[in-house]
């Protein structure tokens, strides 16, 4: 045995509290429009830009291409996203989001705010120092 506590090692615990934060939010997403995390993430990408590459979307998100492609396909099967091919660069596939992808964000962006609030009251006074560590870990912790 070794005196390592799992429950005391701090990625652990944030991958817990990663999982448990975006599993309250999934539901709203699951229960409504029936998508995953993945499907998710790429729609929520795309409501802050016209059009992006899978790769694009890749590095923002950290989701591996062929997760974003599958969850890209899905999305355009359902009518929230079209894929365009890059004229410039016939290898590239812009993805944006449809109408109907555009209602799901304007139905789910309240849905989003309040599920914040809820996390920054319950954080309390500390709140805005919690966000700006995380900031921080994450800036630290950046692919070179």
């Amino acid at each position: 045995m070794t005196d390592f506590n799992l429950d005391d090692f701090l990625p652990y615990q944030l991958a817990e509290l990663s999982r448990r934060v975006s599993g309250r939010f999934s539901r709203h997403y699951r229960e409504r429009y029936g998508i995953s995390v993945a499907e998710w993430r790429v729609v929520a990408h795309l409501s802050q830009q016209t059009a992006v590459s899978v790769r694009e979307i890749h590095d923002r998100v950290g989701m591996d291409k062929p997760k974003v492609s599958r969850a890209a396909s899905r999305l355009e099967a359902g009518g929230y996203l079209s894929k365009v091919v890059n004229e410039n660069d016939r290898r590239l596939v812009e993805l944006s989001l449809t109408e109907k992808g555009h209602e799901m964000i304007a139905d789910l962006a309240p849905i989003a705010a309040a599920y914040q609030a809820e996390l920054m009251t319950a954080l309390g006074a500390r709140a805005d120092d919690f966000v700006s560590t995380v900031e921080e870990l994450t800036r630290a912790l950046e692919p070179e």
